[in-house]
């Protein structure tokens, strides 16, 4: 369910019940159940960010079209944010290892061309064939 949007900002209750076609009761039950957050404004109004409504999107495809129920769509977005959470950290892992590796290349690269009987300028890295490769390399007749 994918309601009209037309600009970034912020959106008070009733213009996302109208949007939604649902109850304002409704997205005050799933701020309740700590499904939603919206922000408050000093006079303690409601105001749904863009990310909220794509929340409640979210939300409301799992209510309506899932048929699940509210204890359901909780755990749903608990596991969607630690998921969220766990490829962050992966993403940041992978980074510290190539970053690792490559330092670990460049001394290596360095410390072997320091010791060595005639001074390599730089390491060269020769790719490996593709099996595609290696196979026209054998096929083609060499004269």
């Amino acid at each position: 369910m994918t309601a009209k949007r037309k600009s970034k900002g912020a959106y008070m209750i009733s213009a996302v019940a109208e949007m939604y076609d649902i109850h304002p009761q409704t997205l005050r039950l799933y701020e309740r159940e700590g499904l939603l957050k919206p922000s408050r404004t000093e006079g303690n109004t409601r105001l749904y960010t863009d990310e909220d409504l794509e929340r409640l999107e979210f939300i409301l495809n799992l209510a309506r079209d899932l048929g699940v129920n509210i204890a359901g769509i909780a755990i749903i977005l608990q596991m969607r944010e630690r998921m969220e959470e766990m490829n962050r950290q992966m993403h940041s892992f992978v980074e510290y290892v190539r970053t690792e590796m490559l330092t670990q290349i460049h001394q290596a690269a360095g410390a072997a061309s320091k010791s060595a009987i005639v001074p390599l300028r730089k390491p060269i890295i020769v790719p490996r064939p593709t099996p595609s490769a290696a196979k026209n390399s054998r096929s083609t007749p060499k004269s």
